[in-house]
């Protein structure tokens, strides 16, 4: 940022009002919200633009790694790792393309068991509202649930989905 005004006027400021800026750019660089917008647009592998501290020049290359609030980038012209604040980058837009990451695999259907899964007499057993495992045989099968009789009188109406086949062996 090389404005020529906004400069001027900073050099014109007394030490006491730059010192009060610097406390206010400090406070707004180490809000966790702010970082976690701009580290979260980042992966191993993005391009970026980030200020160099060494020259105060826009530079290009990519992200390596995240290391707390700094990024690990490997410059563009010499490939050499360096370590630069979250503050110095600009991430780009987030659903720029990733040159590394593969094209998600489409996710397996998830089957449900229904009526026609289970018979009356079928031993089965499912989590009860207690989070524990009830194992029981089938008296009925009704639109949506099974009527479970888990024994000691306990009859439970559990949707099929819940349900999981007990085999004998």
């Amino acid at each position: 940022m090389h404005d020529t005004i906004l400069i001027q006027a900073l050099s014109n400021a007394s030490s006491l009002e730059l010192f009060e800026l610097s406390t206010i750019i400090d406070r707004l660089l180490a809000d966790p919200r702010r970082m976690a917008a701009v580290l979260g647009k980042l992966h191993p592998g993005k391009p970026v633009r980030f200020i160099d501290s060494r020259s105060g020049h826009l530079r290009s290359g990519k992200v390596a790694a995240t290391e707390g609030k700094h990024v690990i980038v490997l410059d563009g012209a010499s490939r050499a790792p360096l370590k630069v604040l979250y503050a110095a980058i600009d991430p780009g837009e987030a659903s720029e393309p990733v040159e590394s990451a593969r094209p998600a695999a489409p996710a397996a259907p998830v089957y449900k068991p229904s009526a026609a899964d289970f018979r009356r007499g079928d031993k089965v057993s499912f989590t009860d509202k207690y989070l524990q495992s009830q194992v029981g045989v089938i008296n009925r099968i009704n639109q949506k649930t099974a009527s479970v009789d888990c024994g000691g009188g306990a009859v439970w109406l559990v949707p099929f989905a819940m349900l999981r086949p007990v085999m004998d062996i």
